[in-house]
């Protein structure tokens, strides 16, 4: 299979007051495989809806190699939908299943059942082809589904969170075998999640989308590295939130300055955003924090310290330097000298007072 290559211009979608899609602007390039990440209501899934023809948009264009596909009927796109709930024919096995779309083009039925037979084996279902969707696994279920949509060779594979309903370690061994036929097979795919490790893990490309805008692009490590906003931070991976005071492109942290990235707020008391790898911990009597908890996540620990004046940070450290701190003990913070985010102080939480007090 050849890769296409997919974009996104201007694209723009509501529906009533509901605006899913606000000027996307995205590019997939051939053999891709990028993932579309954001919180539900953020307009992936309409992205993606547009792409397979079964979204219409208001305004903007869907091109795939150059050619407007955007007033294209769904059944003259040259693409294969995989959908979160299957939709699989409960009255056809695996194989049959798998060959329909052939059918439906009156490809010859020897032709269509050796293509079936060879794309079951593909997907590690070679011997299930007489079976049932309801004799299958959930994980099976689900390779048939993706068996099927490439039935048809397609110039563009589009994945509607295809694991969710799974279990977590089916969903692990799944993705990795959706990655492995991707790449074997040099398919442009799009892929729809929520799930920032899912994303990070499978795609050449994550694209980051907020309220139907793309808050950024860009290869996995890049977009958990460097975010570009602070919501792109918050929401690809875990983060802290430290009091700062800023000063032009600098920001005074627990007793350093580090250079700020991206976006300042105007005000000078900020939230400083680090991630729990870039904290620095060294036991210290006399150190400024306390470790509140000491959590094993096999390679590493995870330390809950609490500061001098009470705000509370996670610390991810190698499992052979945690083993000397445990809770209770003092030690010493400090952060990785890197460029820092950071957004507007959040605001206090409004003390309650109940009657009678």
């Amino acid at each position: 299979m050849n890769g296409a290559r997919v974009e996104f211009r201007g694209l723009r979608r509501t529906f009533g007051t509901t605006v899913a899609l606000d000027g996307l602007d995205l590019t997939v390039e051939p053999g891709e495989l990028i993932a579309l990440l954001g919180p539900s209501g953020c307009g992936k899934t309409t992205a993606l809806r547009c792409v397979a023809g079964f979204e219409s948009p208001d305004a903007g264009a869907v091109l795939v190699d150059e050619e407007d596909i955007t007033r294209v009927p769904a059944n003259r796109r040259d693409a294969g939908m995989v959908f979160q709930s299957y939709s699989l024919f409960p009255n056809l096995n695996a194989r049959d299943n798998v060959a329909f779309g052939m059918r439906v083009r009156k490809v010859p039925a020897a032709k269509r059942h050796a293509r079936a037979a060879e794309l079951l084996d593909l997907v590690g279902l070679p011997s299930q082809g007489d079976r049932y969707p309801h004799q299958l696994s959930g994980g099976q279920q689900q390779r048939v589904a993706l068996a099927r949509a490439l039935a048809l060779e397609p110039r563009v594979l589009l994945l509607d969170e295809p694991l969710s309903a799974l279990d977590a370690k089916v969903r692990v061994a799944l993705r990795e075998e959706i990655r492995r036929l991707q790449l074997s097979l040099g398919i442009t795919t799009i892929f729809v999640t929520h799930d920032q490790e899912e994303a990070l893990s499978i795609a050449d490309h994550v694209a980051v989308l907020k309220d139907g805008r793309l808050e950024q692009s860009g290869a996995p490590a890049e977009v958990y590295d460097r975010p570009a906003t602070p919501f792109v931070a918050e929401f690809v991976g875990t983060m802290n939130h430290l009091p700062g005071v800023l000063s032009g492109d600098e920001v005074e942290v627990v007793g350093q300055r580090l250079p700020v990235h991206g976006p300042k707020p105007g005000s000078a008391d900020v939230d400083v955003l680090v991630r729990p790898e870039t904290v620095l911990v060294t036991p210290a009597e006399d150190g400024e924090a306390v470790v509140i908890t000491s959590s094993f996540r096999g390679a590493s620990v995870r330390l809950r310290l609490r500061l001098g004046d009470g705000t509370e940070v996670l610390a991810d450290l190698p499992g052979h330097d945690a083993v000397r701190l445990a809770p209770g003990d003092r030690a010493g913070v400090r952060l990785v000298e890197r460029p820092v985010l950071v957004a507007a102080r959040a605001a206090a939480p409004a003390e309650v007072v109940l009657a009678g007090d």
